[in-house]
């Protein structure tokens, strides 16, 4: 699907291609790829350079066209191993031409527009549009990552009732989706560095920049301490685990010797040898009392020494 926006003044939809407008491209199918190979001359890898998931955020000049890849954060609607994720949203930018290439659909766009148009502003030009879409990203990882934060209490509090697999799984995603985030801001603060001084910016750029500069430290700081906190959490549960399970192996052992030592009586004179009290009437009792006191105090002894 693809939108077309005049940027002027304010962030307008229009019903064909101008030269000088945003043509915003989501989710594109065949007829998009082909317009944008056949109408606007844009390069076939290009496209599928953005279609790959895991393309790092770069930027390259070719044929004129200046084309950058920025990684934005995505939540995937369906259950996965990382529910948050990152994927490349493809800038492409030459003269008259400005085109957004997502092959998804996201949160993050969708907002960017909605925002833009209550500015009423529009954009200067297409290098203030990229680092409009640069800080937008930067706001939405921190957006994404208090989600996260979220996710990582409700499971501590789970946990704080009782020790579950499915908290300590859900805790290792959490962890996962923190290691695509803090690759990805840093991938897209090397960018930044080098489209300031590949872009023509003029004052107002660079004020913009400084402060996608602060959201994006802002960022990565936040993704730090949370993947600090949530390895610590999952180490202390991880201890908890074990000790839990070293307390009931040790009651476990503790049982069995208890029950050991009855047995170990009976087997002995229960055998078919001459002991000296197969013909006591005082045989069986004896015996059967002699393997209640000894497993009575053997129960004492651990109880004594904490083991039951």
């Amino acid at each position: 699907m693809r939108t077309y926006w005049n940027i002027n003044k304010k962030l307008k939809a229009i019903d064909e291609w101008q030269p000088y407008c945003w043509t915003q491209v989501t989710c594109p199918v065949k007829e998009d790829e082909d317009f944008l190979q056949e109408k606007l001359g844009i390069p076939d890898y290009f496209l599928s350079d953005i279609a790959d998931a895991d393309e790092r955020a770069r930027y390259e000049i070719d044929e004129g066209f200046v084309f950058i890849i920025l990684r934005i954060p995505y939540v995937k609607d369906v259950r996965s191993r990382t529910p948050y994720t990152t994927i490349p949203l493809g800038i492409i930018m030459k003269d008259d031409i400005m085109i957004t290439v997502c092959y998804y659909e996201t949160d993050m766009m969708i907002d960017f527009l909605s925002y833009q148009q209550k500015r009423g502003e529009g954009f200067t030009d297409f290098v203030d549009m990229i680092f409009r879409i640069f800080l937008s990203s930067a706001v939405w990882y921190l957006k994404r990552l208090k989600q996260i934060s979220f996710l990582i209490e409700k499971a501590k509090r789970q946990l704080d009732k009782s020790v579950d697999n499915q908290d300590i799984i859900s805790l290792a995603r959490l962890q996962d989706s923190l290691t695509y985030f803090m690759t990805s801001i840093k991938g897209n603060e090397t960018l930044l560095t080098k489209l300031k001084f590949r872009l023509p910016i003029d004052e107002l750029d660079a004020e913009l920049i400084e402060d996608v500069n602060i959201e994006m430290n802002q960022a990565q700081e936040m993704t730090s301490i949370y993947s600090n906190i949530l390895e610590s959490t999952m180490d202390t549960y991880s201890n908890i685990i074990n000790n839990n399970l070293s307390k009931v192996m040790r009651k476990l052992t503790s049982y069995s010797i208890i029950i050991m030592v009855p047995t170990l009586i009976a087997s002995y004179l229960g055998m078919n040898l001459y002991n000296g009290i197969e013909q006591s009437v005082y045989g069986f009792w004896g015996v059967t009392a002699l393997s209640l006191v000894l497993g009575a105090a053997s129960y004492f002894y651990f109880k004594h020494q904490d083991m039951l």
